[in-house]
């Protein structure tokens, strides 16, 4: 499985988490480990929408494409309007496609925070979604387990790196989990997540 893959599933199973947000769930305040970079308390709806600006702008990175060139306002504003799911599963569509249709994993994308191979964007996307739909599922309260595939694609892309990301402060210190614990709660482990 390659990070495309790994993307795809990622993508859709946080899509599926959004899928069953209840209509009265939308203008819950989310936890703290929901909070901005600036620290504010975020709603249900914020989350979800940050994460629909993030996947509004992949196929663009995906073409090679700089912010300038595609236009940094282009994603600005409520992209979830008044059907928050299908506006977000339209966007997610449009980013699985865009990523199924990428061949050259080291192409270069150009973030707004440096320039990577395509390989290594997918690699800080898509533990980003894949471990959302898991924290949000739980919040909401249904089912968070996630694929068997998808878990063990953000395990083999995520494992070999997590105790240095650690350091730069993107996961929280790691939860002991059994050697012999099932793979999702080895993989919740070392990204700061207690499975139980």
């Amino acid at each position: 499985m390659n990070e495309t893959d790994v993307f795809v599933l990622a993508d859709r199973a946080l899509d599926g988490v959004v899928q069953q947000i209840g209509d009265g769930h939308w203008d819950m305040q989310m936890p703290e480990s929901f909070a901005g970079r600036d620290g504010n308390l975020r709603t249900l709806r914020e989350v979800i929408g940050y994460h629909a600006y993030d996947d509004a702008w992949v196929p663009d990175m995906l073409a090679g494409r700089t912010m300038d060139a595609a236009g940094k306002d282009k994603f600005d504003g409520d992209l979830l309007g008044d059907d928050p799911k299908a506006a977000f599963a339209s966007i997610v569509n449009r980013a699985c496609s865009a990523a199924a249709q990428l061949y050259d994993l080291e192409s270069t994308v150009h973030c707004s925070f440096g320039e990577y191979a395509a390989r290594e964007y997918f690699w800080q996307i898509n533990g980003f979604r894949g471990l959302r739909a898991w924290d949000i599922a739980n919040v909401i309260g249904i089912d968070p387990a996630l694929p068997d595939d998808l878990v063990q694609g953000l395990w083999d892309e995520l494992s070999p790196n997590a105790d240095e990301w650690r350091k730069f402060g993107v996961f929280p210190a790691a939860v002991a989990v059994p050697d012999d614990a099932p793979l999702l709660d080895r993989l919740l482990g070392i990204t700061g997540r207690d499975p139980q």
